[in-house]
């Protein structure tokens, strides 16, 4: 008899298997947001696992920063450093960006790793704790819109609504390239609002939520688009499985998902103009309920699992028994069923773990088969 874990492996590899299904032919993956070194929370990515990552998932090439690290002082020079050895050994795998700390000469980092080979800006306010109003941005603006090289910028958790500030610096900055992180989803409606439309600004996929994906998708034309994997938080299958079920659910055509999946991030490199960005999509929004269900109790099973706690309160079988009122939605059903009880058993053989670092694993685990059933329900179309 298999255990749990090993059928939670057979899920993810057929799922894994099942998405390339969704990839357009002729479809080239670049992946807009990865990290290279060791941050101060704990989370590693080594040189080695991201090039075997970026190989599993298919992406030719990818943009790579360094995370928040322990020796980021002074100015996240070494860190830079690291990130433009790792690129070159890469053979261009690897685009690299530098990285800046407001309190630490940014504009001489930026000006000398640019100078070093850097081909872009990779900025934080929330880990170097600034606001989008401070003075010293304008001339990292400025230097980035000379070179022709992209500003990738935090807009997820964390941080205060940043619409207004970042329209500012692009009105401000003629041939602003700007690629907002995380969906923008710290002020999603307000980025969309103002920032829709321009050419040369980009929201990446790297969101938890499926909703909040598609709430873009509804937003910005999909021009605008870019996919990121967000490595090593994002993992696979989930960061592939997201961006192209929230993809085709918003009814984006293959040469659409094609440049969502590395047309236009390939342009970005490669210092080719901007598409122009089309209008939003018209997204139906006739979902049942019961889908609407299905997500809530997987979020709140999701935040026990983050604070380590046992799954005691039933929401993992309340989602699966909603999963079996899908009769209109039998794909969902089945699949997201399966993921949802696979996670479950999983979860209950957590207490007989007593290493740190196996625990770790397979809550990610437990959390990868939580997160595409998610999608799998949200994303699922009426048979």
């Amino acid at each position: 008899m298999r255990t749990p874990l090993e059928h939670a492996e057979e899920l993810l590899a057929s799922a894994e298997a099942d998405v390339r299904q969704l990839l357009p032919r002729r479809t080239t993956i670049v992946d807009a947001h990865v990290h290279v070194g060791r941050d101060i929370d704990g989370f590693v990515a080594s040189y080695d696992d991201l090039i075997r990552f970026l190989g599993d998932s298919g992406a030719s090439r990818a943009f790579c920063f360094c995370l928040d690290e322990p020796d980021r002082e002074p100015a996240f020079r070494a860190a830079n450093d690291r990130t433009l050895q790792a690129a070159k050994r890469s053979n261009g795998t690897l685009i690299p960006f530098a990285r800046l700390d407001p309190s630490e000469a940014p504009l001489e980092e930026a000006t000398r790793a640019l100078d070093a080979g850097a081909r872009g800006i990779k900025l934080h306010p929330r880990s170097q704790a600034f606001s989008l109003d401070d003075g010293w941005l304008g001339p990292i603006f400025a230097l980035a819109a000379e070179r022709s090289v992209p500003i990738l910028i935090h807009g997820g958790r964390g941080l205060p609504p940043i619409a207004e500030q970042l329209a500012h610096l692009c009105d401000t900055h003629d041939g602003t390239q700007l690629i907002i992180a995380h969906a923008g989803v710290a002020d999603l409606l307000g980025l969309a609002r103002l920032l829709r439309g321009r050419p040369g600004v980009f929201f990446d996929t790297s969101v938890w939520s499926v909703l909040d994906l598609l709430e873009l998708l509804r937003n910005v034309g999909p021009e605008q688009v870019v996919y990121a994997s967000d490595f090593p938080y994002g993992r696979l299958p989930g960061s592939l499985f997201l961006a192209l079920k929230s993809a085709r659910r918003a009814g984006l055509a293959d040469h659409q998902v094609r440049d969502l999946m590395g047309g236009t991030a390939s342009r970005i490199a490669d210092g080719a103009e901007p598409k122009t960005p089309t209008a939003p999509l018209d997204l139906d929004d006739g979902q049942p309920i019961t889908l609407a269900r299905i997500h809530h109790y997987i979020a709140m099973a999701i935040t026990l699992l983050w604070t380590r706690q046992p799954e005691q309160i039933g929401v993992l079988g309340l989602a699966r028994n909603t999963c079996a009122e899908l009769h209109d939605f039998p794909a969902a059903r089945d699949r997201a069923g399966e993921l949802l009880q696979a996670a479950e058993d999983l979860w209950a053989a957590l207490h007989e773990v007593e290493d740190d670092e196996e625990r770790l694993q397979l809550e990610r685990t437990v959390f990868s088969l939580l997160h595409m059933a998610d999608v799998e329900a949200l994303t699922s179309a009426r048979s």
